[in-house]
This record gives structure tokens, sequence and C-alpha cells, in this order.
């Protein structure tokens, strides 16, 4: 610390909460606390904590940063970040992931949704569904599909869809999903894997009905866990997706954790996602509703006993390194933590592009980015599965089979209208294929002011009225 009352950690642009105009914005830290502050000229000053634990900050900053721009601008600059997503010329990272959102429909109305999904809605078709690959395919190369909603099994023809995106050269494919059909229809779970589905991203926010409830308006505990045994039945990797709000489940992570580690091998991973104030989470956020990223490793740590260390987990490769942390961890016997060998260096080339990718040579992913899918695709993934090996990966596949005792612990902070920074938001790698096909980051996506107004998904919902 300086001797500063303050200390600048960097300026940057974000936007107004109320109206959603860009504005500069300042990271300051307060004791051990990192804001970010900003100020517009007819809303006033806002300051939101971004950060807890000024040492972390550091070690996370000393991260390299990695820029690769897309290969495809499909959008100019006019009005500048985030208005212009499509993506534009000042995006600095290819796309990793990308969000299909096949459907608007939801069985259940989560109280937290960034979607704001409710019964009523509308699927894509596959036309639509198609276009959107094409986009991809011309766009990003083979990235990490995952298909997202809405609650996409609400479609019977859901199968269809995963059987298309892998005839259209994509290697990974994920399901968003909150696992009430999983649970109900095993038919419906071997026809994805069949299909080729890799993993399921499964909402998780903790080990009890009563967090259920809370957060998404139901008894739930019981379909989770037979949503994970009929996933492991068919071979399908399941990664637990808790949001995490404090108040609520902030204290259950050590239980979700246990839960995870007593269905290894097939839940491969928690990915943590400390709650974010947009779709119908709308109030003005008190600080004490926030929780960050170190927050949730110290909390992991003091859960091991210590087994784990904050060395043990690492920023992401390609996107920003405040967006996210990430481990990969050895369960023993006695269900105990250690940091798991990272898998050699050998495999760290960038994988050979697919036949249908080859006509598209710039989009051959960079190293960063094709570093993080494979991280993905191999702890994501159950080895066990026979099922297609990512192409070029035959050797990290090799490794991570002997591995089948690791589970992955990782987080993502995704960003608000009080937290978002534009630095984070030009290098990131998670993006969403709008219906008019421009593909835009995850977070600007999602993106609503203090009174509900979207900043993109405003065009969605004309389309779909349109539709």
């Amino acid at each position: 610390m300086t001797c500063c009352a303050n200390p600048s950690l960097g300026v940057t642009e974000s936007v107004c909460p109320e109206c959603l105009a860009t504005i500069p914005a300042e990271r300051i830290a307060e004791g051990d606390t990192v804001y970010l502050r900003k100020t517009c000229r007819e809303h006033g000053t806002t300051k939101t904590p971004i950060w807890r634990g000024l040492s972390s900050y550091r070690l996370w900053g000393e991260a390299p940063r990695a820029y690769s721009r897309p290969p495809v601008a499909a959008t100019p600059v006019a009005r500048g970040c985030p208005q212009d997503c499509g993506l534009c010329p000042d995006h600095r990272q290819q796309s990793c992931c990308v969000l299909l959102e096949v459907t608007s429909r939801c069985d259940l109305a989560c109280p937290v949704c960034y979607a704001s999904a409710t019964r009523q809605g509308t699927d894509a078709s596959l036309g639509e569904i198609e276009g959107w690959l094409d986009t991809l395919m011309e766009s990003g190369g083979r990235v990490h599909v995952q298909l997202s909603g809405g609650e996409p099994t609400v479609r019977d023809d859901l199968p269809d869809i995963v059987a298309l995106v892998r005839s259209r050269g994509f290697d990974f494919v994920q399901l968003n999903s909150n696992g009430v059909r999983l649970a109900k229809d095993t038919a419906f779970v071997a026809e994805l894997a069949k299909a080729g589905l890799d993993c399921v991203f499964l909402q998780f926010d903790g080990v009890d009905d009563d967090v259920h409830r809370r957060l998404r308006g139901a008894k739930l505990m019981r379909l989770k866990t037979l949503a994970i045994d009929h996933c492991a039945k068919a071979g399908i990797g399941v990664v637990l997706t808790p949001t995490l709000v404090p108040g609520v489940n902030v204290d259950a992570i050590g239980a979700i954790v246990d839960f995870a580690v007593a269905r290894v091998p097939a839940v491969r991973a928690v990915h943590f996602q400390p709650v974010s104030y947009f779709g119908r989470c709308l109030a003005a956020p008190d600080d004490a509703l926030r929780i960050t990223l170190p927050e949730v490793m110290q909390a992991l740590i003091a859960h091991s006993g210590r087994t784990i260390r904050i060395t043990d987990f690492r920023p992401g490769s390609a996107e920003n390194p405040y967006c996210s942390f990430s481990g990969r961890f050895v369960v023993d016997e006695a269900g105990r933590l250690t940091a798991a060998a990272e898998a050699p260096a050998s495999c760290c080339g960038a994988p050979e592009p697919s036949p249908k990718a080859a006509c598209c040579g710039s989009t051959r992913p960079s190293a960063e980015v094709a570093r993080e899918r494979r991280y993905v695709a191999g702890q994501w993934t159950r080895h066990d599965r026979d099922a297609p090996s990512v192409a070029g990966l035959e050797s990290f596949d090799s490794f991570l089979a002997g591995r089948e005792r690791t589970l992955g612990l990782s987080g993502m902070a995704f960003q608000d209208a009080w937290t978002l920074d534009l630095d984070r938001l030009r290098q990131c790698h998670i993006h969403v294929v709008a219906p008019d096909r421009r593909v835009i980051p995850f977070c600007a996506y999602n993106l609503t002011s203090r009174d509900g107004k979207p900043l993109y998904r405003a065009a969605t919902s004309a389309l779909e009225a349109a539709g």
C-alpha cells in the first residue's frame, strides 16, 4: 500500500448503470478492497467492489495479457465499446466458447436468471441455427459451442441440434441446463450422448432444497442428483455451476465441493459464478451482496484444510486475468484435494483445423485461445466414454485418461452495469450469437440498466416479436 488514501490501480471505461452510456472509470484501492468508481454527468457517481484481496489482485495482475483480434470484424467502430459489438475491430480476443440460445422458453421461472426466461417463448429454427453455425465457422473456426436458452431441454429435437453442431465440424458441444428433464427422461439423455454431447453445465446452487427454492423457485435437489446419475450412465461429463449469492449459499461452497468430490469422475468440475445483477436481478446491490473471485478462492482454500494454496489457482490463458480463476486437483482416496500436474507441454500446440475450417485459414485460433479450448475439453469431458477425441489432442487425452480422479475448480465473474470494465470486456472470449448473427461478448449481451433496459437483448425481443 502507498501513503495515498485511495491509490489508483488504473483507469478504464465503463457504463452508467442508469442510462448505459459509456463513461470514464477508475480502479481504486480502499483497505484490502479494489473498487470500480465512475461518474455519469447526469446520474452521479457509483463505487462498487470488484476484488477483495490486494495481494491476489497484484498476483493476478502479473499474468500476461494475451491479445488476439478476431479474424473477422463484422461491425464497424461507430459509438465505441460496448455499443458496437458484433464483433468490432476494437475487440482484443477471439472466440473460445460461444452460446447459441436455441430457445427462450424454460420449464422453471428462477428468481435469478440472466436471460429473464419464462415458460412462454420461441424456439430458433434449425435453419436459423445452421446460419449461426455458418457465422461461427466463418468468423471463429471450431469454437466450443454451448447450447443455451432459456432451457434447451424443453426442445424435443435437442439431440438433432447436437448432431447438427457436430456435423458442421465443431468438436466440443456443451449443454447449459437446469437438469429437470435430464432427471426425468433417461432415453432423452441417451439420445444426447449418442448425438455427441460432451458435457452438461448443470445449474447447481447448493446441496439442499432451501437454496434451490430461494434461487430457482422449486425443490430441485433430488432432480439434480438424478440428472448427474443419468449423465454418468450415458458417459456425459457434468460441470456443476453454482450461482453464488451472499446470504443465500456462499456458506455452501465447501458442501458443494464435497458433493462433487463424492461423484468424481461423473462430475468433472465445479465452476462458481458470483451473482451478477442483470436479467431479473435489477435492484442496485449493496456492497454486502457482492462476492468476488478471491473470496471464492479463499473459501476453497479454507475448506481444503490448506491442502490447496492460492498459487494452485491461475487466471485464464485467453481472457482478462481478472475475469476468472481455475485449478485442477487430484482427489485421493480420502477425498482430499491436491494440485494436479499440468498437462505435458507437447500438447500445447494449436490443434490442426478440421477440413471444414481449413477453407477459412484465418480462423485458426491463437495459441492462448487454443490452450483455453484444450483445457476445457480435457477437464470437462468424460474420458471413459467411447467417443471421438478432439482432433489433435490425443496426447492430452492420454494424459488425462490416467487422471480420472481429478476435479476442476474454477470461477468466472460476469460483469453487470455496476462492475463493467471495458478493458475486461474487450478481451472477452465467451460470446453469444444474436438472432441477427452478430457475435457479442456475453457480458455485453446480457447487460441491463438499473430499470431493466437491455443493451442488446432488446434486438432479440424485437426479432422474436416480429417472428
